[in-house]
């Protein structure tokens, strides 16, 4: 049987969510706690890699088993959230056909980027300081540009083995946020796929339009050239989020 596995994770303790030699990561911790759950030998696919640091809400991968595991589910979701390490959390597993595919069957993925705008020990792991003044309308200007289907070569990371650098942005836009422990600007951002640092390289983009070192109009243009000379530093990896994976079907 199949089975789509939605959870969240506080990615500063990994290298990300792919396996790798010299790292933990998410997907390694997820497959041996599952092969323990299950007392049989689990792989387990996901919805696509996340850099080192980066976060994770709600975010979906899928495995198989030769369990039915709708017969103790509860008691199954407790058992491995305890197995898990206080850094991931299991929120639902489900049964889905066999040929569904928590990676290719995704149609889009959206983060979102914290920034706070003055100091604050609450979020600190969790959102990026800027202590500068930013322009909030120049760089939804500049964010506009991005929207549609474009190659994001500017934007990736050097030799990162992408086969296509072409993505399509259907949302991309910074707004204002307040609650009790969080006070600053959030981008929030969602396209079918995402290059190596893409996220981070657009954000320190354009937070140098904010600060008017980059007019906005200059995004179509850095996008045209595709070259990372001209764009903004990329920005911490702690105050970025996966946050929504959007799939044809109800999965959850």
């Amino acid at each position: 049987m199949r089975y789509f596995i939605r959870l969240s994770f506080k990615g500063g303790h990994y290298g990300g969510w792919q396996i790798q030699r010299n790292a933990p990561s998410v997907q390694a911790e997820l497959t041996n706690a599952l092969s323990l759950l299950l007392k049989e030998s689990v792989q387990v696919c996901g919805a696509g890699r996340t850099d080192a640091g980066v976060h994770a809400i709600n975010y979906v991968a899928h495995f198989d088993s030769s369990k039915d595991l709708s017969q103790n589910y509860t008691q199954c979701l407790y058992k491995l959230n305890a197995i898990l390490s206080t850094n991931v959390c299991v929120h639902a597993i489900t049964a889905v056909p066999k040929e569904a595919h928590a990676r290719f069957d995704a149609l889009s993925r959206s983060y979102k980027y914290y920034i706070h705008l003055s100091k604050n020990p609450f979020v600190q792991e969790f959102s990026t300081y800027c202590h500068f003044d930013l322009n909030l309308d120049d760089m939804n200007r500049a964010a506009a540009l991005l929207l549609g289907t474009h190659d994001f070569t500017a934007f990736s990371k050097l030799h990162g083995g992408n086969k296509t650098s072409i993505c399509t942005v259907s949302h991309a836009a910074f707004s204002y946020e307040q609650s009790n422990y969080f006070g600053g600007i959030v981008f929030t951002i969602t396209a079918n796929r995402f290059l190596r640092n893409m996220v981070r390289a657009i954000v320190g983009t354009l937070i140098d339009v904010g600060r008017g070192k980059i007019a906005p109009q200059e995004m179509g243009t850095i996008l045209e050239k595709k070259e990372r000379k001209g764009i903004g530093s990329s920005v911490s990896a702690q105050g970025l989020f996966l946050y929504q994976i959007d799939y044809p079907y109800t999965v959850y």
